[in-house]
C-alpha cells in the first residue's frame, strides 16, 4: 500500500458510525480517496486515529501476507 493511504486490507465498515474497522474511513473518503490532493488526504489521515477512539473502535490488525 501507498504511504499516502491508510488502508490495511481490512475494509469492513461498522453499521453504527459508518467508519471502516480497518482505517477508520468513511465510504465517501475512501471512495474519492485518489481523487483527493495529496495535503487533504494527510489531513484525513491525521486525524483517523482520534476519529476512531471517540466512535469507541479499536484498528483491526492488518491482514498477514501468505505466500
Amino acid at each position: 500500500m501507498s504511504k499516502e493511504t491508510p488502508c490495511i486490507a481490512v475494509c469492513v465498515m461498522d453499521p453504527k458510525t459508518k467508519l471502516c474497522f480497518g482505517c477508520g474511513r468513511t465510504l465517501p473518503e475512501i471512495a474519492r480517496w485518489h481523487r483527493m490532493e495529496t495535503a487533504e488526504r494527510l489531513a484525513v489521515m491525521e486525524g483517523l486515529a482520534a476519529r476512531m477512539v471517540d466512535a469507541g473502535l479499536v484498528p483491526m490488525p492488518p491482514r498477514t501476507e501468505r505466500g
